[in-house]
């Protein structure tokens, strides 16, 4: 697991301890982890992947 990376919370994650996703960034790949379990599994998807990811968990959130 990376530990010099520089994760960012989603903005959509409150801080209420529910739902936090969080992402890092290096060339060419998007690291995605729980942010209430950091030390646990996280995704590595390729620049190509998390477009594809970005754009069906688009489709899934409701316009407000």
């Amino acid at each position: 697991m990376m530990t010099d990376l520089t994760w960012i919370k989603s903005s959509y994650s409150g801080n209420e301890g529910g739902e936090c996703l969080e992402v890092a960034t290096e060339p060419g790949t998007v690291h995605v982890r729980d942010s209430k379990a950091p030390t646990r599994a996280q995704l590595a998807l390729s620049a190509s992947e998390w477009s594809v990811f970005i754009r069906s968990v688009a489709c899934e959130i409701p316009s407000s």
